[in-house]
C-alpha cells in the first residue's frame, strides 16, 4: 500500500480503495486456538457416561419385560402392579425432593403442591383409562403385517431412541419428542404381538414409565444428590438389564456387559487419549455472535 494512502480499518461501512477480499499484514494476529476448551478428567467423565449406559439399561429393562411376558414367565398383572408400585415410590421421592430445595413448575405458575399432586392423579387416571380403553384396538393394530417385520421395525424406533435422546449437550440431532414417540411407536408394535389385552395394557404402561417418566426422575436426582446418586442408578439399572438378559439369553448378556464397559470405561479413555490432538483456530474470519447482557432492574416493595 503506497505510503500517503490512509490506513485500512476493517470496516464496512467506509469507502476504501482496496478489493473486498483484502486482508493486511495485521490478520493473523487475532488467531486463536482451542478458545474456551473444555478439559475433561477421567473419572468425573466416567460418571457422566452413566447417562447414556442407563437409557440404554432402560431399554434392554423394557425388551426384557416384553420376551418374559411372551414366554409366560412373568404375568401382565405382576408387572403392572410392580412397575405402578415402583412409579409411586419414584413419585414420592421427586416431591420430596421438589419440596426440599427446587421449585416445581406449577409454583412457578401461582399454584401451590396440593393442587399439583391433584392434577397429577387426574393425569396419571386419564392416562390409564386410554391406554386400556384403547388396549383392543392396539391388539389388532398390526394384524396383516407379519411378525418378522414387526421385530424390525421395533428394534430401528429403540435404537432411534437410543440415538436421538437427550442426553444433555444440545446437538442438531438431538430431539427428545421424537426420541419418546419412537419408543411409544415400538411398544405399541410390541404389544400388539401379546396374547391378551392386560398384556397390551401392561407393556403400553410401562412404556410410558420407562420413556417417559423415568428419565425425568433420573434428571431430579442427579440435579439434586450429583455423582453419588448418578452412579448408584447406573449401576441399579445396569444390573436389572444384565440379569434379565441372563436369564433370556447368556449371549446377549455377555454382550450387554461387554457394550457397558465399553461405554463407562473405554470411550472416556479413549476422550481423554484424543483431547490434546484438538486444534480449533479462532480469529476475524468468525461470524459476529450477539451477546445480550441480563440486567436487573430493582424492584422497591
Amino acid at each position: 500500500m503506497p505510503p500517503n494512502q490512509l490506513k485500512w480499518k476493517r470496516v464496512l461501512y467506509e469507502k476504501q480503495d482496496v478489493p473486498d477480499n483484502y486482508v493486511d499484514e495485521t490478520f493473523l494476529d487475532e488467531l486463536r486456538k482451542n478458545v474456551n476448551t473444555t478439559t475433561y478428567s477421567f473419572w468425573p467423565t466416567v460418571l457422566e457416561s452413566g447417562v447414556v449406559t442407563q437409557q440404554l439399561s432402560s431399554v434392554i429393562i423394557f425388551v426384557d419385560s416384553f420376551v418374559l411376558m411372551q414366554e409366560g414367565e412373568v404375568s401382565p398383572h405382576t408387572l403392572f402392579a410392580v412397575s405402578a408400585l415402583l412409579t409411586l415410590i419414584a413419585y414420592v421421592i421427586y416431591k420430596s425432593t421438589a419440596s426440599a430445595g427446587t421449585v416445581s413448575i406449577s409454583e412457578q405458575d401461582g399454584g401451590n403442591e396440593e393442587s399439583c399432586i391433584v392434577d397429577d392423579i387426574k393425569a396419571a387416571i386419564t392416562f390409564l383409562a386410554l391406554a386400556y380403553g384403547l388396549a383392543p384396538i392396539l391388539a389388532t393394530l398390526t394384524e396383516s403385517i407379519s411378525t418378522d417385520t414387526i421385530y424390525a421395525m421395533s428394534t430401528a424406533m429403540l435404537l432411534a431412541n437410543l440415538v436421538l435422546y437427550d442426553y444433555g449437550p444440545s446437538a442438531a440431532i438431538v430431539s427428545g419428542t421424537v426420541s419418546f414417540n419412537a419408543a411409544m411407536f415400538a411398544s405399541v408394535c410390541l404389544a400388539s404381538r401379546l396374547p391378551t389385552l392386560w398384556h397390551t395394557f401392561a407393556t403400553v404402561t410401562l412404556s410410558a414409565e420407562m420413556f417417559a417418566m423415568l428419565p425425568i426422575f433420573r434428571k431430579r436426582l442427579k440435579g439434586c444428590y450429583g455423582s453419588r446418586v448418578q452412579a448408584m442408578m447406573t449401576l441399579v439399572l445396569g444390573l436389572v438389564a444384565l440379569a434379565g438378559l441372563w436369564h433370556i439369553s447368556p449371549p446377549c448378556a455377555a454382550l450387554f456387559l461387554i457394550l457397558h464397559t465399553f461405554i463407562t470405561f473405554v470411550c472416556p479413555l479413549w476422550l481423554l487419549q484424543i483431547q490434546p490432538f484438538k486444534d480449533n483456530i479462532h480469529g476475524p474470519w468468525d461470524e459476529a455472535e450477539i451477546r445480550s447482557c441480563d440486567t436487573q432492574i430493582p424492584v422497591h416493595m
